[in-house]
C-alpha cells in the first residue's frame, strides 16, 4: 500500500496553512478598520431597536397576515445584509427590529416600505433654494438634475445621434445648465449612450393656497390624523386636474420637499403623482405607473467600471420585461422615473428603444452600502403595509462582557481538559494535537474578524458555544487518526509504516463525520431563528476548517513525526503497549504454527 494518497510533501502542505495564515491577518491588520476585534452580538455588547408602527390608508388596524408577511421580508432582508443577530418581533400591531451595534439607520433602512414603481416624466422643477416666491437669479446654475443624462461640465451635443452602446460627444466648452453641484441623486442612466437633458418646464408661481397639513405622520398615537394626511395628500399630489397638479408642484418646489411624507409607501399608483428627488432639491410631476416591483425577479449590486459609478442591476420577470420592452418603445428619448416610497431614486432618459431583454440597470450617487440596500430591498419584495419608524434606542446588553469572559473561561478549561487527556492518553503526540488546536484556533479568530467586516457577523454567546464545540472536534479527528495508527501497529507494522496507512482509512472516517456535522449545521441554520442561527454558523464554519486543518497541519506533523526517532520511541508516542501486544502475538502465531507443521 503507497504511503500516503491524501497528503503531499509535509512541509509544503504547513507551509500553505502558513500562508492562509497570514493573508487572514494581513486583511485584518491592513485593511477595513485594521481592528483585531470581532463584532459582539446584542447579547453581548448591546444594540440598536427600532419600533414599527404599521400604517394603513383607511386607519384601520392591519390584519395578522400583513404583518406576518411583513416580518418574514425583513428578516429575507436582514439575512440578505449579513446582520447576524438581529430580531425581529411582532408586538400587537407593531413590529421591533434590534440590530447589534448603534447604526439606528441601518435598522431604519430594513423597515423601508420599498414600493417600486417606474412612471414617465412629465415635468421638472427645482427647488427653490432661496425663500419661497423668490426666484433663482438668471446664470446661477442651480444642482444637477436628478436623471440628468450628461456629466456635470458636459453638454451632449445634440446635432450628433447617440447609440445605446457609444456615449455621445460631448463638448468641455459649453457647461450643461444644472451642472453644480451635484446631489445625493445624480446623473442617472438605464442605458451607456447619453442624450440631451429635456429642458425643465418653468417653475409656477407659488400658490397662497395653504399645503396639506404636514403633522407628523410618523406619530403611532394618531392613527387618524395619519389617515387624514394621507388623503389629503393624495388629493392635491395625485390629482387628475392641471391646476391643482401645478399648484402641488409650486407648493413642494417652495421648501416643502423636506417635510415627512405621509405618501411614502401610500401613493396610488394609477394616478399621477407629484413627488421630489430623494435629495429634496428636484419636484417631479410623473405620470401613472407603467411597471412596479413585483415585476422584479432578482436584484443585485455592481460596480461599472466605465461609469466609475454604484448601479444596482435590475431583473425583470418574463411579463415585466416585456412591459419594460414596450416602456422603452413607447418613452425613446424621453424621461422614465424610478419611484422607492414615492421619492424619485432615478431619472433616466431612454437612450435605446426595443429593450425585451428583461435587464436594466438602477444608477445614482450610490456608495457600496446604499446600493447594496437599495438591491436588498427590491430583491425581497415591498412590504404589505408602510411604517412609521421611531427614534432608534440603545439597547443594553442582556449578558453583557461577564457573560462573555465566564463563556470564553469554560470553553478555555474544556479545550484544557481534551489536551491534559491526550497527553495522558498519547505522551508527547498529545503536544500535536493541541498544536492542531492553537492553529485551528487562530484561524477562526481572523476570520470571524473578517466576516464581522464584511457581512456584518456579529458573535453572540450561542455562536462562541458553536465556535468552542467546532474547535473541540478537531480533537476528535486527532483521536480517530490515532486509534487507526494504533490498528496498524497491532497488525505488526512499524510506527513509521503504520502512519500513512492509518491516515488513509483514518481520513475517510474523518470526512464522514464532517458531512454530517455540515449537513446538521446547514439545517439547523434554514431552519432555526434568532441566536441558535449563530450557533449553527459558527458550528459549520469551523467544520470546514476542521477539514483544511485535518489535512494541511495533523496529518502533515503526523508524517514528519514518523520519520523521527524521537517520536518512534514507545516512551514517547504511548505505544509501547500496542508494540508489546504484536510481538506476543506474532510469537502466539509462531508457536501455533510451529505446532501445526
Amino acid at each position: 500500500m503507497p504511503p500516503s494518497k491524501g497528503t503531499g510533501h509535509p512541509l509544503r502542505l504547513l507551509g500553505v496553512y502558513a500562508a492562509l495564515l497570514a493573508v487572514i491577518y494581513a486583511l485584518v491588520f491592513f485593511t477595513g478598520d485594521k481592528s483585531p476585534e470581532p463584532k459582539l452580538g446584542i447579547d453581548l455588547q448591546g444594540g440598536t431597536r427600532v419600533t414599527l408602527s404599521a400604517r394603513t390608508p383607511d386607519g384601520k388596524k392591519p390584519s395578522q397576515d400583513s404583518l406576518e408577511q411583513a416580518q418574514q421580508i425583513i428578516e429575507s432582508r436582514v439575512n440578505g445584509l449579513g446582520v447576524a443577530g438581529s430580531e425581529v418581533v411582532i408586538d400587537g400591531d407593531t413590529l421591533v427590529i434590534t440590530v447589534p451595534g448603534e447604526n439606528g439607520d441601518q435598522a431604519k433602512s430594513l423597515a423601508t416600505t420599498a414600493k417600486l414603481y417606474v412612471r414617465p416624466m412629465l415635468n421638472e422643477v427645482p427647488v427653490q433654494a432661496a425663500a419661497p416666491g423668490q426666484p433663482d437669479q438668471p446664470g446661477q446654475p442651480g444642482p444637477t438634475p436628478s436623471g440628468a443624462a450628461v456629466p456635470p461640465g458636459e453638454s451632449a451635443s445634440p446635432e450628433t445621434p447617440t447609440s445605446p452602446a457609444e456615449p455621445a460627444p460631448t463638448s468641455p466648452s459649453e457647461p450643461a445648465p444644472g451642472a453644480g453641484e451635484s446631489a445625493p441623486t445624480p446623473q442617472n442612466r438605464v442605458f451607456p449612450a447619453q442624450a440631451p437633458t429635456p429642458e425643465p418646464s418653468p417653475t409656477p408661481a407659488p400658490s397662497t393656497t395653504p399645503a396639506a397639513p404636514q403633522g407628523n405622520p410618523n406619530d403611532p398615537a394618531a392613527p387618524q390624523q395619519v389617515q387624514q394626511q394621507i388623503a389629503q395628500a393624495r388629493e392635491l399630489r395625485q390629482s387628475d386636474d392641471q391646476q391643482t397638479q401645478q399648484l402641488a408642484v409650486a407648493t413642494l418646489a417652495a421648501g416643502g420637499c423636506g417635510a415627512a411624507d405621509p405618501l411614502a409607501g401610500n401613493d396610488d399608483p394609477a394616478k399621477p403623482l407629484v413627488t421630489c428627488s430623494t435629495d429634496g432639491k428636484f419636484v417631479y410631476l410623473l405620470g401613472p405607473s407603467a411597471l412596479d416591483g413585483q415585476q422584479i425577479s432578482d436584484a443585485t449590486s455592481g460596480y461599472n467600471q466605465q461609469q466609475s459609478q454604484w448601479e444596482v442591476n435590475v431583473k425583470f420577470t418574463s411579463a415585466g420585461g416585456k412591459t419594460w420592452g414596450q416602456l422603452t418603445d413607447q418613452y425613446y428619448q424621453q424621461r422614465l422615473a424610478f419611484t422607492l416610497d414615492s421619492k424619485v431614486i432615478s431619472a433616466p432618459v431612454v437612450q435605446a428603444a426595443g429593450q425585451y431583454s428583461g435587464d436594466t440597470r438602477i444608477s445614482g450617487n450610490f456608495n457600496s452600502q446604499t446600493s447594496k440596500d437599495l438591491a436588498n430591498q427590491l430583491k425581497y419584495g415591498s412590504l404589505p403595509l408602510s411604517f412609521a419608524t421611531s427614534e432608534a434606542q440603545t439597547v443594553s446588553a442582556t449578558l453583557g462582557l461577564s457573560s462573555l469572559k465566564a463563556g470564553l473561561i469554560a470553553g478555555a478549561v474544556g479545550l484544557v481538559a481534551v489536551l491534559l487527556y491526550c497527553l495522558l492518553y498519547y505522551r508527547m503526540l498529545g503536544f500535536l494535537a493541541g498544536f492542531s488546536l492553537i492553529a485551528s484556533g487562530v484561524a477562526v479568530y481572523g476570520i470571524i474578524v473578517l466576516l464581522g467586516r464584511w457581512i456584518n457577523f456579529t458573535l453572540d454567546l450561542a455562536g462562541i458555544a458553536g465556535l468552542i464545540i467546532g474547535i473541540g472536534m478537531t480533537a476528535d479527528s486527532f483521536v480517530v487518526f490515532f486509534e487507526r495508527i494504533k490498528d496498524e501497529m497491532r497488525e505488526g507494522r512499524s510506527f513509521r509504516s503504520a502512519v500513512p496507512r492509518g491516515w488513509a482509512r483514518a481520513q475517510r472516517t474523518n470526512l464522514s463525520g464532517k458531512t454530517v456535522s455540515l449537513i446538521a449545521s446547514a439545517v439547523l441554520y434554514i431552519l432555526a431563528a434568532g441566536q441558535v442561527k449563530g450557533f449553527a454558523f459558527t458550528l459549520g464554519l469551523t467544520t470546514v476548517l476542521d477539514v483544511i486543518v485535518l489535512y494541511l497541519v495533523t496529518a502533515p506533523l503526523m508524517m514528519m513525526a514518523s520519520h523521527s526517532p524521537f517520536w518512534a520511541k514507545p516512551a514517547v508516542n504511548g505505544l509501547g503497549a500496542v508494540q508489546q501486544l504484536a510481538r506476543e502475538r506474532k510469537a502466539a502465531a509462531g508457536v501455533l504454527a510451529g505446532k501445526e507443521a
